[in-house]
Parts: C-alpha cells; sequence; structure tokens
C-alpha cells in the first residue's frame, strides 16, 4: 500500500483511496450515495472511512439516521482531502504512457438520445483504455454533476445560463411533427399563430423554439399529455394525441414511412447543440478531453468552450 499512501501534517500514512472515500461521501452526504458514485460496497466504504478516522485521530463524520453529516473537524480536513486527491489525479496523468488513461470516469447521458447515439462511443472509449473504469448513467432527468459526483455530462438541446462549462461537439436538427390522422382532424399548424390552438406532446412547461430567417421566434405549447423521454413522446405522437419537436435522429424512420410529416415547415426548430458539460475547473481532466474529442471525430462540430452554460436534455 506504500504507493497509495500519504502523510498528513504528521500523521501516519494515510491511503488515497480512504481519502478519496471519505471525499465521496461528505459530497454524497452518505454512506450509500458515495457507495453508488465509486462503485464498490457499502461495508467497503465503512472501512475506509473508519481506518481513515483511526489513522487521524479525529472523527469526521457523524452517522444520521439520513447519512452522514460533517463534523467541524471533517468540514476542515474535506477541502485539503480533495485537494490532495486532484493534485494525485493530476500527477498520475503525467506520468503516464502517451494516450493511456485510467482511474474513472462518471458520465451522464439522455436517456432518449445516449444508447443509440453516444453510448458506443463511450463504448470505444473504454476499449481503448483498458486501465479506465467507465461508469455511464442514461436519464433524461436533469442531473447535477457537482452533488451527484459525475465528472461530465452530454446533453443535447440549447444553452441557458449556469457556473457549468460547455463545449459543443456537434448539431443535431429537429422538427415538429403530426400524424396524417391528426392533420385530418385538426388542420396542419403552419404558423407561430395556428400553432398555439394546437395539442401538443410535451417534457414539461418548456418554451418551444421556431426559426423565421435571422428570427427566433418563442412558442408557448399547450398539451395534456407529457412524458420525461422523447421516446414515449414519439410514441404519444404516433398515436396522434399531438404535435411534437422531436431530434430528426429519432424519428427518421417515420417520416420515410409517412407515420408522421412535418408541420410548420415554414418556422422549424433551430437545430440543436451537442454539448459535453464539467464542473468549473482551470482545465478538464485529459479523460474528458479525449471523451470530447471522440465525440467531435463521430459529430464533425469542433465548437468552442464556452463558461456559464447548462445544456436542456
Amino acid at each position: 500500500m506504500a504507493g497509495h499512501c500519504v502523510a498528513l501534517w504528521g500523521t501516519p500514512r494515510v491511503d488515497i483511496e480512504e481519502l478519496r472515500t471519505f471525499v465521496e461521501v461528505a459530497d454524497a452526504g452518505g454512506v450509500t450515495a458515495a457507495a453508488l458514485r465509486l462503485g464498490v460496497s457499502k461495508s467497503i466504504v465503512s472501512r475506509r472511512l473508519a481506518r481513515l478516522e483511526a489513522d487521524l485521530g479525529a472523527q469526521l463524520l457523524a452517522r444520521t439516521t439520513r447519512g452522514a453529516a460533517l463534523t467541524e473537524a471533517g468540514a476542515i480536513f474535506r477541502d485539503h482531502a480533495a485537494k490532495i486527491c486532484a493534485e494525485i489525479d493530476i500527477a498520475r496523468e503525467t506520468i503516464l504512457p502517451a494516450g493511456d488513461l485510467r482511474g474513472r470516469l462518471r458520465i451522464a447521458a439522455p436517456l432518449s438520445f445516449g444508447p443509440t447515439h453516444f453510448a458506443p462511443i463511450i463504448a470505444a472509449l473504454a476499449q481503448r483504455h483498458p486501465q479506465l473504469q467507465v461508469h455511464a448513467s442514461y436519464t433524461d432527468r436533469f442531473v447535477d454533476l457537482i452533488a451527484e459526483g459525475f465528472d461530465c455530462a452530454i446533453r443535447v438541446g440549447h444553452l441557458a445560463d449556469s457556473s457549468l462549462l460547455a463545449r459543443r461537439v456537434g448539431w443535431t436538427s429537429a422538427k415538429y411533427v403530426a400524424t396524417p390522422d391528426y392533420i385530418g382532424r385538426h388542420g396542419s399548424p403552419e404558423t407561430p399563430e395556428e400553432f398555439a390552438t394546437h395539442e401538443v406532446v410535451m417534457q414539461g412547461t418548456e418554451t418551444w423554439l421556431a426559426v423565421d430567417g435571422d428570427r427566433i421566434i418563442p412558442l408557448r405549447p399547450q398539451g395534456r399529455f407529457k412524458a420525461d423521454n422523447a421516446v414515449a413522446l414519439v410514441a404519444a405522437a404516433l398515436a396522434g394525441v399531438g404535435v411534437a419537436g422531436i431530434p430528426e435522429a429519432l424519428i427518421a424512420d417515420h417520416l420515410a414511412s409517412g407515420a408522421l410529416v412535418t408541420v410548420m415547415a415554414r418556422y422549424p426548430p433551430p437545430d440543436l447543440g451537442i454539448y459535453v458539460i464539467r464542473p468549473p475547473g482551470q482545465h478538464p481532466e485529459r479523460k474528458i478531453r479525449v471523451l470530447t474529442e471522440m465525440l467531435i471525430e463521430c459529430f464533425g462540430q469542433a465548437g468552442e468552450d464556452a463558461t456559464g452554460a447548462r445544456a436542456a436534455r
């Protein structure tokens, strides 16, 4: 274990995995959540914490029925421990053979688009770098990268202000569509004014956008069918429930077969950006840079770095 230990303030040597585990528990607010982040059992997390506290001779966490809370000593120690872990990660990167990646990469990706479009790239990353542990989570809910311990996220949509950092890696197009049966019953909305009278299938209370030359027109959709997954919205559109705004890649077969047809052709939705999102920091870790480069290679758009950005799903 000597190669994994550091000396802190004259204390006995402390295992780096114990430090990393403590930081994860502190940030996640409990052993269970930290174990999930780390990909180990709760008993391993508990043993690492016990050894760390024994080595330091101080209680860092107060166990509660809801999880774990930092003690005064733990709150002070957490920032020092996080800095040490970050420095060791950087040091490890500098001595790896050129191109090699190791450690763990936690990625959040959309459920609607991710398994078909991003999963093959993430799998290729793992295949090329056998020392890298890749943990991918596919969900259409908005993931808090910092609170949930993700290194980065791949998101599709339009950016809104936030403290996160974004790198555009490509674009995908979207269309407003409906079934011929729906159009036969309700007519085809072809202007923003007509759109306002139509039933839509939607994710929540989001604003839709329409392109009119150089202008972007906000649309305020109204609908009784809502789902947090674009595949479910495609199913609702196919059932004739209402108009849908869907990435074209998810409906290409239905457009080709005529099951869905384009509406609002003169006022289409703007293209959707594909972004790699990460928490604030001076430089992205090399494993995030490599993933970003692979996505750019696939989607063909080397976008500029952007600060203060949060992508919609």
